[in-house]
């Protein structure tokens, strides 16, 4: 990871789509942002902040996230969130990340990633893909 340091920021926009909708993840009736997809767009603004400081060997893997959700956002609306860098210790980072809806801000956030090594990670998924997934 060349030259990142805290405070660096990232930010993503994305529209609130039919399959984006808890009603969609089987929550009928409530057609409204879910969580899980508000939980992968504040990861994304993480991965935003982060893409102008890995190399090809790096990659960052998403270990906790810990999220307010204060408001429901209807189809059609564009969410955007931002990310900050809070902390570095070692290959531990740690984010800020908030969203709005343009009318609410709709989240608030913890997000912890680590910076690990491509090749290794890589080899160890494959390695756990051999054995197989327990009958």
């Amino acid at each position: 990871m060349n030259g990142i340091k805290q405070g660096v920021k990232g930010k993503v926009t994305a529209v609130v789509r039919r399959e984006d909708l808890a009603s969609s993840y089987g929550n009928p009736g409530v057609d409204v942002m879910s969580s899980m997809t508000l939980m992968t767009l504040l990861e994304q603004a993480c991965l935003d902040s982060l893409a102008p400081y890995l190399g090809p060997e790096d990659m960052t893997v998403g270990a906790r996230m810990e999220m307010d959700h204060l408001a429901p956002t209807p189809q059609g609306f564009q969410v955007t969130a931002q990310a900050v860098l809070e902390q570095i210790k070692g290959r531990k980072l740690v984010f800020k990340v908030s969203a709005h809806d343009g009318a609410d801000q709709i989240a608030q956030a913890t997000h912890v990633r680590f910076l690990v090594d491509k090749p290794k990670f890589l080899e160890q998924v494959a390695a756990k893909a051999a054995k197989g997934a327990p009958a």
